[in-house]
């Protein structure tokens, strides 16, 4: 290419090229497209002729040292429907005019690795690659419907306002990533809705001052990789991870997309649901979300044979919304997690090995629809395959501070039942005569019925019988139900006991009344002792 003298036009430019040029110094858009829709598809495997390329050269040339603008207008490229030829490379510059480049098919990559600027956006474009490690924005990066068929690189990027990448398609990198955004910063909205990628999305110790979204989106893993792979995500509102609406009727070249919409449908006849799918491992660990975690009708396909999970390990958020499909696979794992109200379904919770909540932390329940004690039980098992009593404890809590105290004590009560079965065999036979007698202590109902049913037995056997006094002329009137009482009632005296000379069988029926009594008032106590801790 000839060398411009300053800033002129170079000699050697091609009409698509010339027609680029003077459109840059008046900031109109250049318009490259053919007559023919069916040849502006850049996904098309149709050939694009010459008249529509322009060199990659040439369009660093005037992003890099452009033309000033003319009088009274603003630089600014504008490609519609352009060829760009060769590897457009603008590493380390610092691009002032604004750039759109909207359906235009690129050769080869385009890499702006530690590039500033001021606002950026390509929309609709085939890219074979995205390299742009440390890329700086004053305003938005805008990726929406491109199609990039060996991954994006945005490690430790700084977006300045919104990242937009709605409905992209993204294909892996030879690492099997298909999004690789570690350290990545955005001052407000990341969107990445409706989008489909072939590898792992890796956002580690990425920050979204506002919300990040994945509403409707599909991500699918490569062998080796997750999913989605975020620890240490910072997000200052929501992370969205649920279904969109989809109304095919919408203008699908507005941006961000016209006819999405996230409520209920009817606003349009055309409108379909499209839920979140994940097929992969999600890793979200030590996460921190200022708002909420929404997984509402969200669906994850996890393998065991590889065991993937769905982590959320430590996370801190004041809500958590866990209104998912089941996952058939795999393992959910809320291990540490902190939530303060915990919104959710019966049938989105894995059964038994599938979930795993050791120090999970909730303040507040509200299930999403109907959920029966019967059913959180289950839900606090499953996590439990070998007893540990911290889950129940939890519950429990939960529910007596929202003033369901009988569904607090059942909870308990199923706690001893699960803690009986580790015990050796002695300890377990105590554990059944608690059980059957007081229900370790949190039906003391029990104890009063058990307690009335030995007193009028007693009562009514002693009245059958006249026993000789001990020491005559110094007992009590003989008074069988009172008699009965004091050898069911441990350490209180009413003056029966110990006065009267029992034989034969009346002394076993003496002794096991005693017994029976002591059982009663221990397993009493015991539930007392429990409940003066919980206060």
């Amino acid at each position: 290419m000839t060398e411009p003298q300053g800033v002129d036009m170079p000699n050697d430019l091609t009409t698509a090229e010339r027609t680029m040029w003077t459109s840059f110094e008046y900031g109109m858009t250049c318009d490259l497209r053919d007559g023919n829709p069916e040849l502006n598809d850049p996904f098309s495997e149709l050939e694009w002729g010459p008249g529509r390329s322009v060199r990659a050269d040439v369009i660093a040339l005037l992003l890099l040292s452009g033309p000033p603008p003319r009088p009274g207008r603003v630089c600014a490229l504008k490609l519609l429907g352009a060829y760009v030829t060769g590897k457009l490379t603008l590493a380390g510059g610092t691009i002032s005019p604004y750039v759109e480049l909207t359906g235009c098919r690129f050769e080869r990559e385009l890499t702006l690795p530690e590039s500033r600027f001021s606002t950026l956006r390509l929309v609709g474009c085939a890219i074979p690659r995205l390299e742009a490690a440390r890329l700086h924005t004053e305003g938005d990066l805008h990726l929406p419907r491109c199609r990039i068929e060996h991954g994006i690189r945005l490690t430790d990027a700084h977006i300045g306002t919104d990242l937009l990448i709605n409905q992209i398609r993204v294909r892996p990198d030879r690492r099997g990533r298909a999004i690789t955004a570690d350290g990545l910063s955005v001052a407000q909205d990341l969107q990445a809705e409706l989008i489909e990628t072939y590898g792992e999305v890796s956002l580690r110790g990425a920050k979204v001052g506002v919300s990040l979204s994945l509403r409707g989106s599909r991500l699918r893993a490569v062998e080796g990789r997750r999913a989605l792979n975020a620890p240490q995500l910072t997000v200052e509102r929501s992370l969205y991870l649920t279904r969109a609406w989809v109304d095919s009727a919408g203008d699908q070249g507005a941006t961000p997309p016209f006819g999405l919409s996230f409520d209920a449908p009817g606003h349009g006849a055309g409108a379909r649901e499209r839920r979140f799918e994940c097929h992969g491992g999600v890793r979200l660990d030590d996460g921190r979300f200022g708002d909420a975690v929404d997984l509402h009708h969200a669906r994850f396909v996890l393998s065991g044979a590889r065991r993937e999970e769905l982590s959320l390990r430590r996370i801190v958020t004041p809500e958590l919304r866990f209104t998912a499909e089941r996952p058939e696979q795999g393992r959910v794992v809320l291990n540490g997690a902190r939530v303060v109200t915990l919104i959710d379904l019966s049938t989105s919770w894995p059964g038994p090995g599938g979930l795993a909540m050791g120090g999970f932390v909730y303040e507040n329940l509200v299930p999403y629809s109907r959920f029966p004690l019967s059913r959180r039980l289950e839900w606090v098992a499953a996590a439990t395959p070998e007893y540990q009593p911290e889950p129940y404890e939890r519950l429990a809590t939960v529910l007596r501070g929202s003033g369901e105290d009988a569904d607090a004590r059942e909870v308990l009560l199923a706690k001893q039942r699960r803690r009986r079965e580790t015990l050796p065999l002695a300890a377990k036979l105590w554990g059944y005569v608690q059980d059957w007698t007081v229900a370790y202590g949190y039906r003391p109902g029990r104890a009063a019925l058990w307690m009335a049913v030995l007193w009028a037995a007693g009562a009514v056997a002693f009245s059958r019988y006249a026993p000789g006094a001990l020491k005559p002329g110094e007992q009590p009137e003989w008074n069988p139900s009172l008699y009965a009482l004091d050898l069911l009632l441990p350490v209180i005296n009413l003056g029966q006991d110990g006065h009267w000379r029992l034989e034969g069988h009346w002394q076993w029926l003496a002794a096991a009344l005693v017994l029976l009594g002591w059982i009663l008032a221990t397993t009493v106590a015991a539930g007392a002792s429990r409940t003066l801790r919980r206060s």
